[in-house]
């Protein structure tokens, strides 16, 4: 389990609804102006203790989320940084967009406790907190009232990939050239690696964020590339890759909001026709219904796709990516049915061992990954 965690760890390196009649009509405080994570610190408020006040203290001692204006500082930044021709990470708006958010924010709209250095801090998430910080502990305040203050709707799925998903997914092929990590999105995944400080208490909630932020991996995705006509291999193969899962998911699992197999040879009306399936899909998958039945049963559907890897005609940079996003789409469903369902799978070494294939991707062998596959399928049958 150890080693899956640290492989997942490397290869991830709505509207607001009624108020009702005896809810106060909320009018924003300051403009939406940000107030800085000092805001949320107090210990009557997320800086004590207890589940319910712990939310500060978890985020600033825990978070990797905190460390994001301080990575910009690192010798690797440094070495970005000369290499795209910027006199530092640390000030330029392409590092500070996602490391940084505050330094986007225009001034007038930033209070003297609002500091840029926090990295990602609780409004990057939240949103700006003037209109809603001192209302929302009220008691007659309920979610719907501090949503229609100004709060972002997280407990939305939709609402709460799409909040992430610019930062953990887009990157633009000068920055990974020069030496930037690869972006990886996952949602469900990423959110269990996070140290948390929310619940998620639906049952098969994991499953739809896992459906949800493959979906919109797959726009942000497809919108990139329909928008640079210079794209390159190695981007179009990551497309590709997210896209056969997808269209692969979709299929067998009878999902509605289908999305198309990916052509090995994509254009441009193809990226834009990807935008809005997958569009249509995260919308669906933030509200999908899942059972221990249907999660078992795409379990097995993709673990049955073993041909695919030995078949001739497909690139194997290809082949690389479907197999990457498929081991990741194993993990996500074993760990639902974990869970929720009603026994422990006993298939660690087997998924381990999947891990371990796509771990280094130029070196990607199709028919050993095949083998390892239909030995998960096996060791999966043997858990009925």
């Amino acid at each position: 389990m150890l080693l899956r965690a640290a492989c997942i760890y490397l290869l991830l390196a709505a509207g607001a609804g009624s108020l009702s009649a005896k809810e106060p009509r909320q009018i924003r405080e300051s403009g939406s102006a940000f107030v800085g994570s000092i805001g949320c610190k107090s210990s009557s408020c997320h800086g004590g203790a207890g589940p319910k006040r712990s939310q500060y203290i978890t985020w600033s001692q825990k978070d990797f989320h905190t460390k994001a204006y301080a990575v910009l500082l690192d010798s690797r930044s440094e070495r970005i940084a000369e290499s795209l021709g910027i006199a530092g990470a640390q000030s330029s708006a392409r590092c500070t967009v996602c490391h940084s958010p505050l330094q986007s924010v225009a001034s007038s709209r930033l209070l003297g406790t609002a500091r840029p250095d926090e990295g990602v801090s609780c409004e990057t998430c939240h949103g700006a907190a003037g209109g809603w910080l001192r209302g929302h502990t009220r008691t007659d305040w309920n979610y719907n009232t501090r949503v229609a203050a100004g709060m972002h709707d997280l407990r939305n799925l939709y609402v709460r990939a799409n909040a992430c998903v610019a930062c953990h997914q887009n990157l633009a092929p000068e920055l990974l050239k020069a030496g930037h990590p690869d972006l990886f999105f996952e949602l469900d995944g990423q959110s269990v690696a996070e140290p948390k400080h929310w619940r998620d208490e639906e049952p098969w909630s994991g499953l739809r964020e896992w459906l949800t932020g493959q979906a919109v991996a797959l726009r942000e995705m497809s919108w990139a590339l329909a928008s640079d006509p210079q794209n390159e291999a190695f981007s179009i193969a990551r497309w590709n890759g997210l896209a056969w899962l997808c269209a692969t998911a979709t299929s067998a699992g009878s999902i509605p909001s289908p999305v198309s197999l990916p052509s090995s040879n994509a254009s441009l009306p193809e990226f834009t026709r990807m935008q809005n399936e997958s569009e249509a899909l995260a919308r669906r998958a933030s509200v999908s219904n899942w059972s221990e039945g249907s999660a078992r049963a795409l379990l097995t559907a993709l673990a049955s796709v073993d041909a695919e890897f030995v078949e001739k005609g497909t690139p194997n940079n290809l082949l690389a990516q479907r197999a990457k996003r498929l081991v990741l789409a194993l993990d996500r469903l074993t760990n639902a049915l974990n869970q929720n369902g009603g026994v422990r799978l006993k298939i660690d070494p087997e998924l381990n061992q999947l891990f371990q294939d796509v771990k280094t991707l130029d070196a990607f062998d199709g028919s050993g990954f095949a083998g390892h596959l239909q030995n998960f399928r096996t060791a999966l049958e043997q858990n009925r």
